[in-house]
């Protein structure tokens, strides 16, 4: 009801038509649309600062050279921004960098830091890391690996492109396309783009002289030294804390007991090493407690000396093999 169906009929001035649209048979009456709600987003976290980032870096474990030289080269580009702004001239300082050392040092963990401190003091739009190797950017055919490879540095723009192992590139007709597309969009994108090349210290010499294009570019390299057993057994220390677990009475003794009898070399794992030892002790602590109806939990938290070079549990038997045994 309406107020013109409260306004009664004799009351009406002669010629009133009543202003409401006349009903339609058949059509039922629409609510008009509502527009739809808009959608939570929930808010951009804001980009670590210079500050936060250098002390995450400070605080890795270890790699005091690596630490040291990271802080040289914001102290030299911070310099140079602050000259540019001040209409000074200065000297092309290149950004890309060389990592050498052996695998598990902590090369792709200081890539990524390097890539939000590029951004953080203006160098970068975005400060993200891509990581790839050789079969990421090499193709199968002649021509086709530099579509590839320009399509991987074009994922990368704004950050950092890490090639991990780069060597590999070298000795062959493919992989000197890459390594010429490569120097290529380093050139194009040299306002926006960082190029970090890591691997084996000899290799990643004779890498780097084989181009010009390459040798240029990469005017600093930066030495990854292995861990000592001090600094493995706080990595393990600190794997052990992120993940909840305590590592209980031995365990420290036996994980020295194992770093001296583990050959060192090119093939040793350093950080990687220990973070595949706790892992495999995870395990060994699940198989132990596989029976223990309700674990307590200190029982649920501690580790044990057995449980980081104890025996692999052997493997569940198949079911045709349960059924012989039977």
């Amino acid at each position: 009801m309406s107020f013109f169906d409260d306004v009664p009929s004799l009351h009406r001035p002669l010629g009133w038509k009543d202003p409401r649209p006349e009903p339609v048979e058949g059509l039922e009456e629409v609510a008009p649309p509502v527009a739809p709600a808009e959608p939570r987003t929930q808010p951009d976290k804001p980009a670590p600062t210079l500050d936060e980032l250098l002390a995450q870096l400070d605080a890795l474990t270890g790699l005091s050279e690596v630490k040291a030289e990271i802080h040289r080269q914001v102290a030299v580009l911070r310099v140079e921004g602050l000259r540019s702004k001040a209409g000074l001239r200065s000297p092309t300082i290149t950004r890309h960098l060389v990592f050498v050392g052996n695998p598990g040092t902590g090369k792709t963990t200081v890539a990524r830091l390097v890539g939000g401190i590029y951004r953080a003091l203006g160098l970068l739009s975005q400060g993200q890391l891509v990581e790839v190797d050789r079969s990421e950017l090499v193709a199968g055919y002649l021509g086709q690996t530099a579509t590839k490879t320009a399509e991987v540095v074009a994922s990368a723009a704004g950050g950092v492109l890490f090639i991990d192992e780069a060597y590999s590139l070298s000795g062959d007709q493919y992989g000197r396309e890459a390594v010429d597309t490569l120097v290529k969009e380093m050139e194009d994108r040299r306002d926006d783009l960082v190029l970090i090349v890591a691997g084996y210290p000899d290799p990643m010499v004779v890498f780097i002289a084989q181009n010009p294009g390459l040798a240029s570019r990469f005017r600093t390299t930066i030495e990854f030294a292995d861990y000592t057993d001090d600094e493995l057994v706080a990595i393990l220390g600190s794997m052990a804390a992120a993940g909840d677990y305590d590592l209980g009475e031995g365990c420290l003794g036996r994980f020295r007991s194992i770093l001296t009898t583990t050959p060192r070399g090119g093939t040793f794992g350093n950080g990687r090493f220990a973070r595949n030892l706790f892992e495999a002790a995870v395990g060994r602590h699940a198989w132990r407690l596989r029976e223990v109806e309700e674990p307590t939990v200190e029982q649920l938290r501690t580790l044990l000396p057995d449980d980081l070079d104890g025996p692999t549990p052997e493997p569940l038997p198949s079911p045709t093999e349960q059924e012989v045994a039977g």
